[in-house]
């Protein structure tokens, strides 16, 4: 259906062709493929601590909401350079691209010393937050000893994870998606085995709980890396970027000044955002390690779920970006409007299957009737709050796509510290309050957020070309 100027109108306006979807699903469908088998074994390892008991499950529940903030600093300070290296690579210029890998490879070290002196010398202080009498499920002092001893042997993750972030963002946005994702699995199916083997002892190795989750997941991060790095040097043909990149460390001063001035916002809004949603769960565990437990189940079990819509922001910064820095600005107002349309679908879909599943869940868990019952209630929550997650989701990576980081600085993290937090901190002191309920009042407010994000997609501020 058109309308009199001859465009289109109704549902159609949200809707692309057989060449739209097939160039979606080229870049969309492997880093879906990935993130499913990723959270899936997330799952399977989560459920597997859960079985060894309630203060195992909890203590890898706090310590991963912790290194939660890390790993988001590294996603935000990888994805604020990679604005630059999506729209150099839609102009095919190979030298912006080099220069921009150096960055990000300066950078990973700079955000891994940080990192590491955090965890080192202040991590038990953070974990204590987390734990707070209330209910009579679970042992406080034994939830913070496996926290302890999970958070020491996780650190030695950390490097290769930084160095794999690095290469693989690069990756992505030269077009290059199946090779992350295949590193991504033969990762997962190793951390897989592993937890099988060190949660539970098998083939003659000790019986390490929450310590073994660890080690596997150590030991499947330096496997990814590998992969990952040997086969990006191995194809500089493909890859013309990495010849040369580690001759010199220099980054021309101009490209520099507008990373910090562009990019380095979204590392800043990372920190401040995943730092705000560790202090919102922080606010829940004040009713108890119930409601850590509960929390842990329900969004272990939602993000299997959520990768549908989450994997589409990958999508949305990588075309939007391309498309950008080849001037197309006719071409990708249609195509952000269909993204964000395919992304909500998607998130209604997986969210009438979360509300109709979500009881059968948290059987597998080795934990209170207590806790299973509200982490229904919060899965099913969460399962209506989807297609608002889905828009703002997509509209953060449109906005940050043209470099408009500020905006998506006060678009995510000045919304969520200065409305979400204070509000969830407000409404869980009340007693009167079930979780359940406050949760969800809590949810709801991301109505406005999704009222921002039209507002902002519809005016166009961020179709911008930053690289000319």
């Amino acid at each position: 259906m058109y309308d009199k100027a001859g465009r289109e109108s109704g549902l159609k306006k949200y809707i692309g062709d057989r060449a739209f979807y097939r160039m979606l699903g080229a870049v969309v469908i492997p880093v879906m493929l990935q993130n499913a088998l990723s959270t899936f074994v997330n799952l399977l390892d989560n459920v597997m601590v859960g079985a060894v008991g309630t203060e195992q499950m909890s203590g890898v529940s706090i310590v991963n909401q912790l290194l939660f903030v890390f790993n988001l600093c590294l996603f935000g300070g990888m994805g604020g350079v990679g604005i630059f290296t999506a729209q150099y690579y839609g102009r095919k210029d190979r030298e912006g691209i080099r220069n921009t890998f150096r960055f990000k490879m300066m950078l990973s070290v700079v955000l891994l010393l940080g990192g590491l002196g955090v965890f080192v010398f202040a991590g038990g202080d953070l974990v204590a937050l987390f734990l707070h009498e209330g209910g009579e499920t679970g042992d406080i002092a034994l939830t913070q000893m496996y926290a302890g001893r999970y958070m020491r042997m996780m650190l030695w993750g950390l490097l290769p994870f930084a160095m794999q972030q690095a290469y693989a963002s690069t990756l992505r946005e030269c077009g290059e998606t199946l090779l992350p994702m295949k590193a991504g699995i033969a990762a997962i199916l190793l951390n897989l085995a592993g937890n099988w083997i060190l949660i539970f002892g098998r083939f003659g190795a000790p019986a390490m709980g929450a310590e073994g989750a660890a080690l596997a997941t150590v030991i499947s991060r330096w496997a990814e890396c590998l992969i990952i790095v040997v086969w990006t040097h191995r194809h500089s043909g493909q890859m013309p970027f990495i010849r040369d990149a580690y001759r010199g460390l220099r980054v021309p001063l101009p490209l520099v000044k507008q990373i910090m001035l562009k990019g380095m916002p979204l590392l800043i809004n990372e920190l401040l955002w995943s730092s705000g949603t560790t202090a919102v769960n922080q606010c829940y565990s004040t009713r108890g390690l119930m409601a850590v437990a509960a929390m842990n189940i329900s969004s272990t079990i939602a993000n299997l779920f959520n990768i549908l819509w989450i994997s589409m922001g990958t999508a949305v910064s990588i075309i939007v970006g391309q498309q950008l820095g080849a001037g197309e600005f006719d071409r990708v107002r249609v195509t952000v409007r269909r993204l964000i349309a395919f992304s909500m679908a998607l998130a209604l879909a997986a969210g009438l299957v979360l509300f109709a599943a979500a009881p059968l869940f948290p059987r597998l868990y080795n934990t209170t009737d207590e806790v299973r019952a509200l982490a229904v209630q919060l899965m099913r929550v969460t399962a209506c709050a989807g297609m608002l997650y889905a828009f703002c989701h997509s509209a953060y990576f449109v906005l940050r796509s043209g470099g408009r980081t500020w905006i998506t600085f006060l678009f995510d993290s000045a919304y969520l510290w200065v409305l979400k937090v204070p509000v969830t901190r407000l409404l869980i002191s009340d007693a009167a309050l079930q979780v359940a309920a406050v949760f969800a009042l809590c949810e709801a407010i991301d109505f406005l957020k999704c009222a921002v994000g039209y507002i902002l997609i519809k005016k166009g501020v961020w179709m911008r070309n930053i690289v000319d």
